[in-house]
């Protein structure tokens, strides 16, 4: 494909409109053509991200553009549902909305068009040929990524699950405990089975498997750290470890950015990349699944740009080829 992509992205001030906007100024074939956000319309993109001084010369917007491909929709819970009831978006446009708005089935379907849950591994197909897209969210992904080949298997029926992400998963307004003075030397559990992404995990694991008996126990925690989400499930299996391994790898094998490690995985692996590892461990029947990704990119903009390049028929990978930030 030689001809670039028009961009554009609503709700651009943020941490995932700030990363989407890295990614899309070194993207081969995008063009970004406006980036929206009434509080900021008129700056430039570099007074509120300032890496991108010398990167991308245009302002933020408070008015929106009809000549474009895809509209990112990087607004708040709610406001991409909002957003789309309040605006007429061209026919032609494709959507791609990272809120949690339409990631379930339920809440799907809007004006007559459906949204297709946009994780590529089990989903890849049907984002080819979509028109509107839901990014999963980013715990959902990690704790997915990690259980989906078990899930094939139907094999995901009662797991604990505990992960701990980084600061930028709270978003960029500031809260107490997004405060640098609270977030150092400490952590702390929150939302203990209660996690609004429970129900996008269910929904995708139930799908795979073609049961309704995923279970997932889940305690998030809030990091010391600023971006990566690192997961561990817990869970019974009879299968011998060799013939997990095999199953991981073989799910995975045509999938660019999840990589099955036989040794111990860890954060640093991941930040500043699209991936997502996975190692496993087991001792007798208890099977341990640790996945660990970049809450901003493979959980959010990574993902989001990953559906991009399929919708529009050009190479998976393009424009996320990133190093981790290792030291």
């Amino acid at each position: 494909m030689d001809k670039k992509i028009k961009v554009g992205i609503i709700g651009g001030a943020g941490y995932t409109g700030g990363e989407l906007i890295r990614l899309l100024v070194n993207h081969p074939l995008a063009d970004l053509i406006f980036v929206h956000s009434k509080s900021n319309a008129g700056k430039p993109l570099h007074a509120v991200h300032q890496d991108l001084i010398n990167e991308a010369d245009i302002k933020f917007s408070s008015a929106t553009n009809d000549d474009i491909d895809v509209l990112f929709l990087c607004t708040g819970h709610g406001d991409s549902k909002k957003f789309l009831e309040e605006n007429e978006v061209p026919v032609h446009v494709k959507i791609i909305s990272l809120s949690q708005d339409f990631r379930l089935k339920a809440n799907s379907v809007i004006k007559g068009k459906t949204f297709i849950y946009g994780l590529p591994e089990i989903n890849r197909e049907k984002i080819k040929s979509a028109e509107y897209i839901a990014n999963p969210g980013c715990f959902a992904s990690a704790i997915e990524l990690g259980l989906l080949p078990l899930a094939k298997v139907d094999e995901v029926k009662d797991v604990y699950t505990t992960g701990i992400t980084g600061s930028t998963g709270a978003g960029q307004t500031l809260s107490a405990t997004s405060h640098f003075s609270w977030r150092q030397n400490n952590i702390q559990a929150y939302k203990s089975l209660t996690h609004q992404h429970l129900a996008e995990i269910n929904e995708s694991l139930d799908f795979l498997s073609g049961s309704q008996a995923a279970s997932i126990h889940f305690i998030p925690w809030r990091g010391d750290f600023a971006r990566g989400i690192f997961i561990t499930s817990q869970l019974k299996s009879s299968r011998g470890f060799d013939d997990i391994y095999k199953l991981y790898n073989e799910f995975y094998k045509d999938h660019p950015f999840v990589k099955v490690s036989m040794e111990p995985i860890f954060l640093k692996q991941v930040v500043n990349t699209n991936y997502c590892f996975i190692h496993l461990e087991k001792e007798e029947d208890n099977l341990v699944v640790h996945s660990t990704l970049d809450n901003l990119l493979k959980g959010a903009s990574g993902q989001a740009l990953q559906n991009m390049n399929l919708m529009f028929n050009i190479e998976e990978t393009m424009g996320l080829k990133l190093k981790a930030n290792y030291f």
